[in-house]
């Protein structure tokens, strides 16, 4: 039995369809080939030792081996279980291998898989469509696809270049124009890491080995609605907002702020681009972190939900003004808005949208979030939805980290105080209670782990003197 997804008008009234087999209501007949085939079976320190001689090591060393997921659980080489509370970094929307989601992958690359940009496809132009849908775009708004989300970011940081003005300082006929080359961002802030989308993250640590990057970019406090009025001028070609900063530990933009940019943006002809790429797409139990703020952005950029795993990224042009800045041949990419991708970002969204996930997603970050706040060692809870951060009362969330994944929990630190929660939206109640009832145990074994740390750094000092003492004797 199959379920038929209309995806595109095609211009002649009838809507243009593909169908995917129901893995819903059905086994798979057969047994499908495995990864193993081609890569072999190694324990898990066996393919660390592979990696460590074949990759770069941009990544450090990779916390375990993974091998197959289902829903909101995966797998390592070794067979240990782990609850996935991070999603791939709020990437996989619907969990590992939802199989409404991997049937329309399939079926896509079984039917065309890459065309280049050359040509279009349905799929491509029905997300399009759906984006603008889901995002409230007024006529005249417009779609570029990328591959992940700093390449919609660069797309977007292209666009703000592009908005160079005819801004003009002084009066009379001897006033001079100066055009528009600021570009605002915020500390804090974390918008990718290739050269444009690096300029505008705040991090050093990350900026500093590549310097210098694109100019022209100033950040501001975070969340301090004054200096970002301050800084906002007839200079400004754009300001990058994210509405929640994932990176910095899951900060929410105080109430006003948004509205307050747009106000101060729209005055001096700036554009407001809106960094959605981890909020977006449901996390926060809406399509747009942003939509209740009251405001129309110039553009948002979106990826990681998106595809529901599969790599695909989006740039939104709000309004026909701002869709002109990027005109034929001044922006591309090979495998942006590809069949599959574009096949697998109308999957994730029927699926989100027919099974009312997003209702889901605020009941679940609401009952998460109380439990949290409930837990002694947890001093602040923050967040929307499905993207939460909570601090503790010590320099301990890598250790809570490390705790977790010895008992079959995946989480993140983004902060020496903080974790970060960005699970699979379909996260179910009995998960959630489960990582509740035992976290106090891992902020425990956390303390005890960095006591014991502590201890053996305290005792170096005093070992290094009584072996230089004896060598003078």
């Amino acid at each position: 039995m199959n379920e038929t997804v209309g995806v595109s008008p095609t211009g002649d009234g009838a809507p243009a369809r593909f169908a995917v087999p129901d893995h819903t209501r059905a086994p798979i007949a057969g047994s499908a080939p495995t990864a193993s085939v081609m890569t072999g079976k190694s324990s898990g320190a066996e393919w660390l030792s592979r990696y460590s001689s074949s990759l770069l090591g941009v990544f450090g060393t990779p916390q375990r081996v993974l091998v197959r997921g289902a829903g909101c659980l995966v797998w390592d080489a070794d067979g240990k279980e782990y609850l996935d509370l991070l999603g791939g970094i709020a990437v996989n929307a619907l969990g590992h291998a939802h199989p409404f989601v991997t049937s329309v992958i399939s079926s896509q690359l079984a039917t065309l898989g890459h065309v280049s940009n050359f040509f279009t496809s349905p799929t491509q132009i029905a997300l399009a469509e759906k984006l603008l849908e889901l995002s409230k775009a007024p006529a005249g708004s417009k779609v570029f696809f990328a591959n992940s989300g700093t390449e919609a970011v660069e797309a977007a940081f292209k666009l703000a270049r592009r908005n160079t003005g005819a801004s003009t300082t002084g009066a009379g006929a001897d006033s001079a124009e100066q055009p528009r080359t600021k570009i605002i961002a915020l500390e804090g802030a974390f918008h990718g890491r290739t050269m444009g989308a690096l300029a505008l993250t705040a991090k050093e640590a990350y900026r500093a080995p590549f310097a210098p990057l694109p100019g022209g970019v100033v950040h501001v406090p975070f969340g301090d609605i004054e200096a970002l009025l301050a800084a906002v001028d007839e200079t400004t070609a754009a300001v990058f907002l994210e509405p929640i900063q994932g990176e910095a530990g899951v900060r929410p933009l105080p109430a006003g702020y948004l509205k307050a940019a747009r106000e101060a943006t729209s005055a001096a002809g700036a554009l407001l681009i809106l960094d959605e790429v981890q909020t977006g797409i449901g996390r926060t139990g809406k399509w747009l972190a942003s939509e209740d703020a009251g405001i129309v952005p110039d553009a948002v950029t979106l990826a990681k939900g998106l595809g529901g795993g599969f790599p695909v990224g989006a740039l939104v042009t709000f309004g026909p003004e701002t869709s002109a800045l990027l005109t034929a041949g001044q922006h591309g990419t090979t495998f942006g808005g590809n069949p599959v991708a574009t096949a697998a970002a109308l999957a994730t969204l029927h699926v989100l949208e027919s099974q009312d996930i997003l209702a889901h997603v605020r009941s679940m970050g609401e009952h998460l979030r109380t439990g949290l706040a409930g837990i002694a060692g947890v001093t602040e809870v923050r967040g929307e939805g499905l993207l939460i951060g909570f601090d503790l009362d010590g320099d301990v969330a890598p250790g809570v980290v490390t705790a977790g994944l010895d008992a079959g929990f995946i989480v993140n630190s983004p902060g020496p105080r903080t974790i970060r929660l960005a699970p699979p939206l379909i996260l179910t109640t009995e998960q959630a209670d489960r990582f509740l009832a035992a976290l106090p145990a891992l902020l425990e074994t956390a303390k005890v782990a960095a006591e014991k740390t502590a201890d053996q750094q305290a005792e170096q000092p005093a070992t290094s003197s009584n072996n230089a003492a004896k060598d003078a004797k």
